[in-house]
């Protein structure tokens, strides 16, 4: 019985997982490496530039930048987590991750990408009462409460990820160990379990509703709010300015939240495992590249921390 149950074991659990990616559509996977590769050299550059800009210039030292900078340093690691894995596999014949690996990646990925869906609810509340609330801005939004919303981000975030990936983990996989994706995510690895997965299936649900669902409302309330205050300003360039500065953070929102939310809140059905793939790619990949490129390239202070960097480089 002993040996039976070590040989169930070491089948249920393989040495390492092939992510099959789109290898059925070979002419595919050169493109695919063109514009991964292109995202993530993109992600890295401007979510470090952010980093760094927000930490030199003594103006950029607000509440705003400072959740900026946390959702930077998410993106580069959310990202990092994925993708290198991702170029090796897409240029190589085999295509595998090991066990440890996939663990990881599974993690890691589970654990950044709730504490985005917490943090991006955080900044449009320091949105809102920076618009809503701007003579009592410096008063609600102090240090000590900053620090305490980010924490809370990542260590919900991270208790999630634990909770998730151990019942992920926990399930039999009778040797399978072929993975329909680009990478290990939690409804690509309850695909492989040889045992019903309903009860796997309806917790990642509740908790996607929990990470999902709950904080899009909030952001969706907080900009009813500022859609209002923003009408009530009398100047066109002022109105055009405080849409400009929520606009951004919208864009990402909806990028973001929308592509999750269609990956982890439909029932899994095998018509939609392609369009799984490709929607996964946008908030793992698309998504960080786009969040420094969108908050920068449209604020002021930004480019005017830039150049005085830049100013301050070429001066020494």
């Amino acid at each position: 019985v002993k040996s039976h149950n070590m040989n169930w074991v070491n089948e249920s659990v393989p040495r390492e997982f092939i992510l099959l990616g789109f290898s059925d559509r070979p002419w595919l996977e050169f493109p695919l490496f063109v514009m991964f590769l292109f995202s993530y050299i993109l992600t890295i550059f401007g979510n470090l530039a952010i980093i760094v800009v927000s930490h030199l210039d003594p103006k950029l030292h607000t509440p705003m930048y400072f959740f900026l900078t946390n959702l930077s340093l998410l993106d580069l690691c959310y990202t990092t987590s994925t993708v290198p894995q991702m170029l090796v596999n897409i240029r190589s014949v085999r295509k595998v991750i090991s066990y440890g690996g996939c663990v990881a990646q599974l993690f890691i990925f589970l654990a950044l990408g709730s504490t985005e869906c917490l943090l991006l609810a955080v900044m449009s509340f320091d949105r809102f009462v920076a618009i809503c609330r701007p003579l009592h801005y410096s008063v609600i939004m102090h240090q000590r409460l900053c620090l305490q919303l980010a924490a809370a981000s990542w260590i919900s975030g991270f208790s999630n990820s634990v909770l998730q990936s151990t019942w992920t983990l926990q399930m039999p996989l009778c040797g399978h160990k072929e993975v329909d994706h680009f990478f290990c995510e939690v409804p690509a690895l309850l695909k492989l379990s040889c045992v019903d997965t309903t009860a796997n299936e309806a917790e990642l649900f509740f908790i996607s509703v929990l990470f999902l669902l709950i904080p899009v409302t909030l952001i969706l309330i907080s900009y009813a709010f500022i859609v209002q205050a923003v009408l009530r300003i009398q100047s066109a360039e002022g109105r055009r300015k405080a849409f400009g500065t929520c606009g951004s953070h919208l864009i990402v929102v909806s990028l973001f939240y929308g592509t999750a939310i269609y990956m982890y809140l439909q029932p899994p059905s095998p018509a939609s495992k392609d369009r799984g793939k490709m929607v996964s790619l946008f908030y793992g990949i698309i998504t960080p590249m786009l969040n420094p490129l969108i908050y920068t390239l449209r604020n002021k202070d930004v480019k005017g921390a830039f150049k005085r960097l830049i100013a301050r480089i070429l001066i020494k």
